[in-house]
């Protein structure tokens, strides 16, 4: 019989009011608005029963709120590297605005000034995925965190480097997972809501 492949379920937090507004949030703490409050519990049944071996959490209120309403709080261990893309003087504005300053910028081409480029996101979505794959011979864990730094974790799993993420979108309060189809990774699947 053949033993199970690594899974890693990304679960992006809940809405807050700057996700919902385009506002870049990196660092800033916003707490869910009560709508990702209740998309958090939402994803209980789907989690319910999977057993994971870890569960990584951003140490983000947005985050950890997240992993608490959706049943994953009791096994949550804060993990650094998860925090968002930190986009530095960027952070609370739209690209709208930003383009209105900057034509033709590209998160994932130019980063931010003050902040992170793609290269250095890669670095700690690199270390996720090493810390995620050494829980166990097969694990399947859970990472919850944010939209750009998980979309750059898939690239990055992926093997297109952090900014293979712009292929890639991500509501709030979904779920993906990537794995393997034998020995090469994949995506299992996709920004799936759970209702």
């Amino acid at each position: 019989m053949a033993q199970p492949a690594p899974e890693l379920w990304l679960l992006r937090h809940g809405a807050t009011e700057w996700a919902r507004n385009g506002r870049h949030t990196g660092r800033t703490d916003l707490p869910l608005l009560a709508e990702g409050e209740a998309e958090a519990v939402a994803l209980v049944p789907a989690l319910a029963g999977l057993g994971f071996d870890a569960v990584l959490v951003s140490p983000l209120q947005r985050a950890r709120r997240t992993a608490e309403l959706a049943g994953l709080g009791p096994a949550a261990a804060l993990c650094p590297d998860l925090c968002e893309w930190d986009y530095g003087d960027y952070e609370g504005i739209t690209t709208a605005q930003i383009r209105a300053e900057r034509p033709g910028w590209n998160l994932w081409r130019d980063g931010c000034p003050g902040g992170e480029v793609a290269a250095q996101v890669q670095q700690r979505c690199e270390a996720v995925i090493a810390r995620a794959l050494a829980v166990a011979p097969a694990p399947r864990v859970a990472l919850v965190a944010h939209g750009h730094l998980l979309r750059a974790l898939a690239g990055t799993w992926l093997g297109l480097g952090a900014a293979g993420g712009s292929l890639l979108t991500l509501s709030t309060a979904t779920i993906s997972v990537l794995g393997f189809e034998r020995e090469q990774r994949v995506i299992l699947r996709w920004n799936s809501p759970v209702a």
